[in-house]
Order: structure tokens, then C-alpha cells, then sequence
């Protein structure tokens, strides 16, 4: 006996057990192999088509994102220059507030050192009239020593008023 060349029998029963296990395995064994096969090759192809949707959302959401964030930027951007056209106006408003107030205290301040002055002018002038009048009256009393001088004197001074009211007013 050999092993390189079994007999004719061997064969046959070999054969035909071969055979046997065969149908056994095609009747029941192979019907759930491919169903398994099947099974896990469709949730192999619906895990695909789930990867592959998902990629396209997180595409989609990707470009929501990024259109989300232009949008906040350009909010950002609008907010910023408003706030710094605020801010300028604020100044503006400060400054000619300022500006306003100053020229108030300056007229206000102007107006009483013109009030001063004519109140220092006035006292002058009095002073001057009053000085005026001691030293005439002074001068008047050395040379008017008698009653004709002081009568000539006035009647000069009567006649002068008398041209003064006669002439028109320029």
C-alpha cells in the first residue's frame, strides 16, 4: 500500500464521504456562511454610505463654519468701526463742549474787566474832577481876593454858558 497511489476503494469512499460532507456542508453550512457574507458585507456597505454622508455634512458644516465665522468677522469689523465713530463723536462733542464753555468763561471774563475798567475809569474821573475842583477853587481864592474880581469873573462865565447853549450841538 502505498500513499502516493490510493486503491480504487479508498478512493471511493473517500470520494463519497467527500461528498457527503459536501451536501451536508451545501444544504446547511453554506447558506449561513453567505448570509453572514451578506450580512456583513451590507452593513460593511451601509457603514460606506454612513461615512460617505457623513464626510458630506462635515463638508457642508465645514462651509456653514466658515460662513459663520466671515459673517461674525464683518459683525466684528461693523461693531469696531461703530464704536470708534462712537468714540470720535464723543471727542467731537467733548472737545466743542469744551471749546463752548471756554469761550463762555473768556466773554464772561472779558466783560467784567470792561465793567472794572469803567468802574476804575468812573472813580478816576472823579478823582480828577474832584482834584480839579480843589485846585481852581484853590487858585480861584488867591486871585479873587476882592468882590469886583469875583463879580467880573462870574459874569464872564455867565456869558461863555450863554454862547454855549447858542451854538447847535455837532
Amino acid at each position: 500500500m502505498s500513499l502516493l497511489t490510493p486503491e480504487l476503494g479508498l478512493l471511493f469512499w473517500m470520494l463519497l464521504s467527500f461528498l457527503i460532507v459536501f451536501g451536508v456542508l451545501a444544504k446547511f453550512g453554506f447558506p449561513v456562511i453567505t448570509g453572514m457574507v451578506d450580512r456583513r458585507r451590507e452593513r460593511i456597505e451601509e457603514g460606506l454610505a454612513a461615512a460617505k454622508e457623513a464626510t458630506e455634512r462635515l463638508r457642508g458644516v465645514e462651509q456653514e463654519a466658515a460662513q459663520i465665522i466671515g459673517e461674525a468677522q464683518k459683525r466684528q469689523s461693523e461693531i469696531v468701526a461703530g464704536a470708534v465713530a462712537d468714540g470720535n463723536r464723543i471727542v467731537e462733542n467733548a472737545r466743542q463742549k469744551a471749546e463752548a464753555e471756554a469761550a463762555a468763561k473768556l466773554e464772561a471774563a472779558l466783560s467784567q474787566i470792561e465793567i472794572e475798567k469803567q468802574k476804575a475809569l468812573g472813580e478816576l474821573r472823579s478823582e480828577v474832577a474832584m482834584l480839579s475842583v480843589d485846585v481852581a477853587e484853590k487858585v480861584l481864592r488867591q486871585k479873587m481876593t476882592s468882590a469886583e474880581t469875583q463879580h467880573d469873573y462870574i459874569d464872564r462865565l455867565i456869558g461863555e454858558a450863554e454862547q454855549n447853549s447858542s451854538k447847535p450841538n455837532a
